[in-house]
C-alpha cells in the first residue's frame, strides 16, 4: 500500500517516465507471482548504500555521546530497509541496457511516476513510500538523518546516471529475517505501461517473450526497442 510521505520528493510531473532494466527469468517471477521484488537495502552492489555522508558522520559523532545505541540501531535499519529502483528518462538508455542486461537479451518495463503509485494501492501489511535519489559529494555534503528514509535516497556523484526513484519500505515492524529481499503485492496490468525487448535479441528471443505474456493473460503493449530502428541514408 503506497504512503505518501512530504519529506521525500518526487518529479513534479507524476506522468515522468521511469524504466526497469531486468532479464526474462525475474520478469517471469514479476508476471507469475504478481508481486514486485525489493531487494534488502545493504545487498546493493554499492557498499555506500544507506551510509552517510563524511559531514553527516561528524554529526552523528556527536549524538552518540548522548544517545551510544543510535549507530547500531542504525545498522539494523540497513537490513530492514527494503528498496525497488526505477530509472527516470524520457527514453530508452543505452547504458542501462548494457548494465542490466546480459547476452543481448533482457526485458525494460516503461511506467511512470504516477503508475508506481497506483499499482501499490493494496491493502498490505507493509506500507510503501516512493522518493526521488539525490547525488551528492559525500566528502563535502550533509545527508539529513531526520527521517529514516534519507540516507537510503542519497548516493554518491559518481551514480547520477542512474537518474533513480525508489519505492521504500521498512519491514522492521513485521519482526522477520530478510535475507535477500521481500516481494510484495502489485497490480501488474497498472504497473506496467509498455515493455521493450533488447534491442540486439533474436527473432526467436521476442517471439518467445509475446508468448508468454499472452498465455499469462496480460495485454500491455509490447513495443519494437527505439535502438534497432532502421537507419535512414
Amino acid at each position: 500500500m503506497y504512503q505518501h510521505n512530504e519529506q521525500l520528493s518526487l518529479p513534479m510531473d507524476e506522468e515522468t517516465m521511469v524504466w526497469k532494466y531486468m532479464d526474462l527469468s525475474k520478469f517471469l517471477d514479476l508476471l507469475m507471482s504478481k508481486k514486485l521484488f525489493m531487494s534488502r537495502s545493504d545487498k546493493f552492489e554499492d557498499q555506500y548504500e544507506g551510509t552517510f555522508s563524511e559531514p553527516t558522520y561528524q554529526e552523528i559523532k556527536k549524538l552518540l555521546e548522548d544517545n551510544p545505541m543510535y549507530l547500531d540501531s542504525y545498522k539494523s535499519k540497513r537490513k530492514n530497509m527494503v528498496i525497488s529502483s526505477w530509472h527516470t528518462n524520457p527514453y530508452e538508455s543505452f547504458a542501462m541496457w548494457q548494465i542490466f542486461t546480459k547476452n543481448n537479451e533482457g526485458l525494460a518495463i516503461q511506467s511512470t511516476v504516477s503508475r508506481l503509485k497506483s499499482s501499490l494501492q493494496h491493502e498490505d501489511r507493509l506500507p510503501q513510500y516512493i522518493g526521488e535519489v539525490n547525488y551528492i559529494d559525500y566528502k563535502k555534503e550533509h545527508i539529513p538523518f531526520k527521517n529514516d528514509f534519507f540516507p537510503f535516497l542519497y548516493k554518491r556523484k559518481s551514480f547520477q546516471y542512474e537518474n533513480e526513484v525508489r519505492i521504500l519500505s521498512d519491514v522492521t515492524p513485521l519482526h522477520i529475517n530478510v535475507n535477500e529481499g521481500i516481494k510484495i503485492d502489485v497490480d501488474i496490468n497498472i504497473l506496467i505501461d509498455r515493455l521493450y525487448i533488447h534491442p540486439k535479441s533474436e527473432n526467436w528471443y521476442k517471439k518467445l517473450v509475446i508468448q508468454v505474456v499472452e498465455q499469462l493473460g496480460f495485454d500491455f503493449s509490447i513495443e519494437k526497442s527505439d535502438l534497432e530502428s532502421d537507419i535512414l541514408i
